[in-house]
């Protein structure tokens, strides 16, 4: 994960350079999203948010991520079952390794990733402009569980 001050500042940064207000309710999304390693849903930025700010509405929650895709400073994860998560510490494509248990998502760091991108463009001749590699089993925290229970 990326350092979460500078990923808000960076956040911060891109809406001010385009007159977006910065509301404090506005401020406390882009802090879940920039602290969170988890990549949490819009349900889950609601309700770290109404902690602090019991009056704020889901709908603030879905339209300032929807502001930040739109910027690029939240990559959006979308599942078959229709639900998305959100990782606002790391906005750009990259692998994630997803439990299927209890649907927990990891960033794993894989230096191959860029040589494999080059070897699909090669091989198929498409440019490719982004990419989404997921990568589903079993986390060892559910593994233990399973083994231990």
């Amino acid at each position: 994960m990326s350092d979460p001050t500078a990923r808000l500042d960076e956040m911060l940064a891109k809406l001010r350079e385009r007159h977006f207000r910065i509301t404090p309710q506005r401020l406390a999304i882009l802090e879940t999203l920039a602290v969170s390693d988890g990549h949490p849903s819009v349900e889950s930025v609601f309700a770290e948010v109404r902690k602090k700010f019991p009056t704020t509405s889901l709908a603030t929650v879905y339209k300032t991520i929807t502001l930040l895709k739109e910027l690029n400073e939240v990559l959006e994860l979308g599942f078959s079952d229709g639900s998305n998560r959100y990782d606002g510490s790391k906005p750009t494509p990259h692998p994630h390794m997803i439990c299927t248990r209890c649907k927990k998502i990891i960033d794993p760091d894989l230096t191959s990733l860029e040589q494999l991108t080059r070897e699909a463009s090669q091989k198929t001749g498409f440019k490719i402009v982004t990419q989404r590699l997921d990568f589903f089993g079993i986390c060892p925290e559910c593994l233990q569980e399973k083994t231990s229970g």
